[in-house]
């Protein structure tokens, strides 16, 4: 098994600082992993199962808003399974022949991991389809009179696709997944918990009051928890502080544009110009990426799950719509009605 670790190490902690952080934090079983517990029991049942077989485990795919823990997740069914794990993102599949590289270069039981498998592109995902359900590939190969099919057979696999966007993937791949997890935000409780383990991984304390402020102002995600984390560290660390204080971390967060609703500078423009602009709406989702200097897929993913869990924005047949809560909360007037 440490065999295993380290070579998925060696192909993750390349890159900034903050990335080798964002792994040190990575738990690596299903028990260290904290939050998502439906999730959690389940995967613990489909990994037990695979391994009386002695059989790959079934497809999965984990769909949910950005930061909630799929690769992670990924990462920790692998070590579970005593397996290998290779990663890889939709768009950096570019062609064919990349994916086939891909699965001939797995070992029995082994795991490929699709990141945002959502933006694959249609010939690639048609290739994954064989793959998918018999484990085998046919390319074409050579050009003009040349040109000849060649069959090429695959080791029994999973696939772990992870996607911001579920509903962007075609019904032919979506139905492929034997096993579909939908991950939840995180209550403020269990980001309280990461947010303590995180701060000994950095070897430095936090008060709990302050632990329960940056819980509370993380969006129910734990990416942005150890971010705000990394950042309110460096405010205490200056002041010279040895425990991370609440009055430190209330000053940091006010720096950082982070607010009491964990609302962030983003978000009150996307609900700024919908009010200003559109009367609160409805507006296109197009028209709001224009007008606020987002791209759709970033609003879409990152910014409007956040917003309507919370009840700042609702989804209608014409478009976004603010609701009461964004106008008192953005202290402006609530509009005639």
């Amino acid at each position: 098994m440490a065999e295993n670790k380290n070579e998925i190490v060696s192909g993750e902690v390349q890159g900034s600082e903050e990335e080798q952080a964002e792994f040190s934090l990575r738990p690596q079983t299903l028990d260290e992993y904290l939050g998502q517990k439906r999730v959690k029991k389940e995967m613990a049942v489909y990994i037990k199962a695979a391994k009386k077989r002695d059989e790959a485990l079934d497809h999965v795919l984990l769909y949910g808003p950005p930061g909630l823990g799929k690769t992670t997740l990924a990462f920790v069914i692998a070590n579970e399974l005593g397996v290998h794990l290779k990663s890889t993102s939709g768009p950096a599949i570019e062609k064919a022949g990349d994916l086939v590289a891909l699965l001939t270069d797995l070992n029995p039981g082994d795991i490929l991991f699709i990141d945002e498998i959502h933006r694959l592109a249609k010939p690639i995902e048609e290739v994954l389809y064989s793959a998918m359900e018999d484990y085998y590939v046919d390319i074409v190969i050579g050009e003009g009179q040349t040109t000849h099919a060649v069959h090429v057979p695959l080791p029994p696999f999973t696939l772990v696709g992870a996607t911001t966007l579920a509903g962007q993937l075609s019904a032919p791949l979506r139905g492929r997944f034997g096993i579909v997890e939908h991950l939840q935000y995180y209550t403020v409780d269990e980001l309280e918990k990461i947010i303590c383990r995180s701060s000994k991984v950095f070897n430095i304390d936090i008060e709990p009051q302050a632990a329960h402020e940056l819980a509370r102002r993380s969006r129910g995600t734990p990416r942005v928890a150890n971010r705000l984390l990394r950042r309110v560290r460096d405010f205490a660390q200056v002041k010279g502080e040895e425990v991370i204080s609440f009055a430190t971390t209330k000053s940091s967060l006010q720096q950082l544009q982070v607010d009491d609703e964990g609302l962030n500078q983003t978000d009150r423009k996307i609900l700024r110009v919908i009010i200003e602009n559109y009367r609160g709406g409805p507006v296109g989702i197009r028209t709001l990426a224009a007008n606020s200097g987002e791209d759709v897929e970033t609003i879409q993913s990152l910014y409007e799950p956040y917003l309507m869990q919370n009840g700042f924005l609702l989804m209608t047949p014409r478009g976004r719509m603010v609701t009461e809560k964004a106008y008192v909360h953005l202290g402006l007037p609530l509009p005639n009605k």
